[in-house]
């Protein structure tokens, strides 16, 4: 770390907002009308996480995830998952060198800073899990070597919750393994008027980097040290606890869990020029961190429940510590 940038502490904080918000800026240039989502997608990259976009074709997730990587200076990958993919498309596979007459490792495209796995719920849970390794530990094995991906990594991952033919439902193991699970949505009325008469009228914006992947580690090593004062740390035991407790569950959040909703509030704060963690803050991730670890039981499925609905329930009943505690 450079002397460039200032302790990843309060005195910091300031710095951290005005890049967030120049990254928030320039990928707004091409997501247009989405800035909660991108407030979210940018606390899972400061948070050190992975995202999850479950949404209908069309809605700019291809859009956020280059805009992500341009914006940041980062190299980035677009893996399109089909049935007939393999494990070795992805991670990459070691082939034999004529001329040096040995095994040399030929990467695949997840060696990259932001990859983007689209419809990854339309291959085969084999080939799925080629990404958990990547995903948890930031390095591939293929036959008993570790290779390191780049750093900062992000995978943006998306599926279709409409079109579900041919497809393969993520495990647990896997779900749990992204940080966050948001959607984009349609625009609404005016900003999508406003886009169609832009491109009508002109080519797509051409965006350009406004920091750059060693700010953005500094800012994941920020983001990690803002101050979670002990009530907020029991507010978001109290949250975990209640799930694994509330009879339309069958699996509440994990220990992990609770973990990431603690980063993800985290990197959410700073983004804000704050350097510690209110509830307003865990309460505004709590959504995407939670409702994709949250397992109905059959009497709520048979009932037409859905885990947002039973979070909303939760964090209605749970009390926050009161704000002048926590600051």
């Amino acid at each position: 770390m450079t002397s460039q940038y200032p302790p990843p502490n309060a005195a910091g904080a300031q710095q951290f907002r005005a890049v967030h918000d120049s990254v928030l800026t320039e990928v707004e240039r091409a997501v247009k009308g989405k800035t909660a989502a991108i407030r979210l997608a940018l606390a899972c990259l400061f948070a050190g996480g992975h995202l999850l976009i479950e949404d209908v074709p069309g809605t700019g997730k291809t859009s956020l995830a280059k805009a992500l990587a341009t914006s940041t200076a980062g190299g980035w990958h677009r893996i399109q998952f089909t049935p007939d993919l393999l494990p070795g498309d992805i991670t990459g596979v070691s082939v034999w060198d004529q001329v040096a007459q040995e095994f040399k490792f030929r990467p695949g495209p997840v060696f990259a800073n932001i990859v983007l796995a689209d419809e990854i719920n339309r291959a085969s849970p084999k080939t799925q899990s080629a990404l958990l390794e990547v995903m948890e530990e930031g390095q591939v094995t293929v036959d008993g070597l570790a290779h390191p991906v780049p750093a900062p990594f992000l995978v943006v991952a998306t599926q279709n919750p409409i079109d579900l033919e041919g497809t393969y439902q993520l495990p647990e193991a896997q779900l749990d393994r992204f940080l966050m699970r948001i959607a984009l949505g349609h625009p609404d009325l005016d900003v999508e008027t406003e886009i169609l008469t832009g491109r009508a009228q002109a080519a797509p914006p051409s965006l350009r980097p406004v920091t750059d992947l060693q700010q953005v580690e500094w800012m994941q090593q920020a983001a990690s040290t803002a101050h979670a004062a002990p009530e907020v740390i029991r507010y978001v035991a109290l949250l975990a606890k209640a799930t694994r407790e509330h009879t339309a569950l069958r699996l509440g959040v994990s220990t992990r869990g609770s973990l990431a909703l603690v980063r993800a509030a985290q990197a959410y704060s700073s983004g804000w020029g704050r350097h510690f963690v209110t509830p307003d803050d865990v309460r505004a991730v709590a959504g995407p961190v939670l409702t994709h670890r949250l397992v109905l039981n059959a009497q709520a499925e048979v009932r037409g429940g859905n885990a947002a609905a039973v979070l909303a329930e939760i964090m209605a009943t749970v009390p926050a510590p009161v704000p002048a505690t926590v600051g």
